[in-house]
């Protein structure tokens, strides 16, 4: 029998551990630093990094302004996780959770704080009175669905992409528990797009908004490297969905922003404007 693990009485946190991602947190609140975020010309600020939940805001703030509405445009700054940007002064301030995506609405004059993404897709959905039904059973299924994502994914995050991707080390149970999991949340999902175009039915919501960076992503290859572990292609449904959304002006653009890894053609580290994005999707190979 291998050695186990036995956990000591007292939990202790363990400052040497080299992983670079099983750093970033520690068990306080509160920042470790003072820095003032930095904001620009628009009403609406975004403080963000292009992992898929900071993708969920950038892809609803482009779909909204591909719908001509002006008003959605924003700021959006680089907050470097991996670097401890989460911690200043200025980002506990507006979120003392200390987790990407953040926004701040000044439309009325004062700034009004706005975090967790499922929050800020509420948010804005009703404030330009898009992608969420004003009422009804149309309404409660959009937030079944958001709030699926939300309780969903840090399974598939958190759980199977980190002990599948990040871990130093890779061990058989906690890959197949969460393995398990995320193709068990697959099935999910295909069975709901089964019958219908979008996660709730015929119209586009801030569900799809919500679900897409995770499950779509994941499904087109794009996260985890992990499309042939979890036999993705299976999930017909899912895939149909992914690729349909990926074709989505608001979706292209979205998922550029804030990202500083990845090919030439979709790293928008700082948005400011329309031409932002642009200029960096024109390098994508024809």
């Amino acid at each position: 029998m291998t050695e186990q693990y036995v956990p000591p009485k007292i939990w202790v946190h363990d400052t040497n551990g080299g992983n670079k991602w099983a750093n970033i947190n520690r068990p306080e609140s509160g920042a470790t630093h003072d820095k003032v975020l930095p904001s620009g010309e628009h009403k609406i600020q975004l403080y963000s990094l292009g992992t898929p939940n900071g993708q969920k805001v950038t892809i609803m703030l482009e779909e909204l302004l591909a719908l001509g509405i002006s008003e959605a445009e924003y700021d959006a700054y680089l907050i470097n996780i991996g670097e401890g940007d989460q911690f200043s002064s200025g980002f506990v301030e507006v979120n003392p959770n200390s987790k990407i995506p953040a926004l701040v609405d000044k439309t009325s004059g004062d700034d009004l704080n706005v975090f967790e993404s499922a929050s800020i897709l509420v948010h804005l959905a009703e404030k330009f009175d898009q992608f969420l039904p004003a009422s009804g059973a149309a309404r409660t299924a959009t937030f079944n669905w958001l709030f699926w994502a939300q309780g969903s994914a840090p399974f598939l995050g958190g759980g199977f992409g980190h002990f599948y991707a990040y871990a130093d080390e890779k061990f058989e149970y906690p890959i197949n528990r969460f393995a398990m999991e995320a193709k068990r949340q697959l099935d999910v999902l295909d069975k709901q797009l089964a019958n219908n175009t979008f996660v709730t039915g015929e119209e586009i919501t801030i569900a799809d908004m919500a679900i897409w960076p995770w499950y779509g992503n994941l499904v087109l290859g794009n996260l985890y490297d992990a499309a042939e572990f979890l036999q993705v292609e299976t999930y017909t449904n899912v895939m149909r969905w992914a690729k349909l959304l990926e074709q989505r002006q608001g979706f292209q653009r979205g998922r550029t922003v804030n990202r500083p890894f990845g090919e030439e053609w979709e790293k928008v580290q700082e948005r400011h404007s329309a031409a932002d994005i642009d200029a960096v999707l024109a390098k994508k190979p024809k």
